[in-house]
């Protein structure tokens, strides 16, 4: 009961707070969220990104055994969507919303806040769950551009997209320069910090100010592709990243208990916000987006805190 509280007070409330706000000011003053969007992809998003990686201690095993889970983790959920998707018949860009809404989680700024509070603060247990927010952070920007654009426009153009988006520049950049020793002059490092802190109330404001635009009329089958998603992405995912993490360990590579009990839990957060960027930067299903969004994390609250209790017990 006491994690239920924690994650009540501490993630949910808050995130909730932020969301409200964008939906109060969406109401009041009709903003651009397209304009919103593109702050969150090429300010803000790359700018925690690169922040985390160039500050955080990483070491080559770590980053070898957490890729190595997470490309596995990943084909498995996208084999068990495709099942999924194939059975319910989707077609166009409602695909690649319901993918979007399994394989893409908020492994920022709700994973790194239960990953704190679900190990204690342990750095190593940390570290973890940080190159699963950089790989979730990758994803979206270059499969997942691809997804909700691959039905309506041609390759090259959205190879043009995709190398547009900062973030996947981030990345290699920010291993360097921390590889290297390189140390930042404090006129660079500290705008970034700057971006950085702004990322999470920047993109929790954008997901109130869609949900504010919305009219909130789920019909039948939107409820059913509704709990569809959401029963995959907060009870599917710590299911299939269990196994995952238990073959690895049979049959692969030592998997120490603590990066275990650190993957399981990553995978158990909702959707994350990128899906919904997505949708409404390039305009593929936003309603459905916002609502997987919206009602996957009101219901972690018991989901994620089930994982945990799991894990302790």
């Amino acid at each position: 009961m006491d994690i239920f509280w924690h994650v009540l007070m501490n993630n949910l409330l808050p995130l909730s707070v932020m969301i409200a706000l964008g939906v109060v000011l969406q109401r009041a003053f009709s903003l651009d969220i397209k304009t919103l969007s593109k702050l969150n992809f090429y300010l803000f998003s790359p700018s925690i990104i690169f922040n985390l990686l160039y500050t955080t201690d990483l070491s080559v095993a770590m980053v070898g055994q957490v890729l190595v889970f997470f490309v596995l983790f990943m084909l498995l959920q996208y084999g068990v969507l495709e099942i999924l998707v194939r059975a319910r018949g989707y077609r166009g860009g409602m695909r690649a919303a319901v993918r979007n809404s399994v394989l893409f989680y908020n492994s920022g700024n709700y994973a790194i806040p239960l990953n704190q509070l679900a190990f204690g603060g342990n750095p190593y247990a940390l570290s973890v769950q940080v190159l699963i927010m950089m790989m979730q952070s990758l994803i979206p920007n270059t499969y997942g551009i691809y997804a909700v654009n691959a039905h309506r426009s041609d390759l090259q153009r959205i190879m043009r997209t995709i190398l547009s988006m900062p973030v996947i520049y981030a990345i290699p950049l920010a291993f360097g320069l921390r590889g290297l020793g390189v140390e930042l002059p404090v006129f660079i490092h500290a705008p970034i910090g700057y971006l950085a802190d702004a990322f999470i109330g920047t993109a929790l404001v954008t997901l109130g100010v869609q949900l504010g635009s919305m009219k909130w009329q789920i019909k039948g089958p939107m409820m059913t592709d509704l709990g569809l998603a959401i029963a995959l992405r907060l009870l599917g995912g710590p299911l299939l990243a269990w196994l995952v993490v238990m073959a690895l360990d049979a049959w692969v590579m030592d998997v120490p208990a603590l990066m275990a009990a650190a993957l399981i839990v990553s995978s158990s957060v909702p959707t994350s916000l990128s899906s919904v960027l997505l949708a409404v930067e390039f305009d593929n299903e936003p309603e459905f987006a916002s609502q997987v969004v919206f009602l996957s994390t009101m219901l972690s609250i018991v989901t994620a805190t089930g994982v945990i209790y799991l894990l302790q017990a």
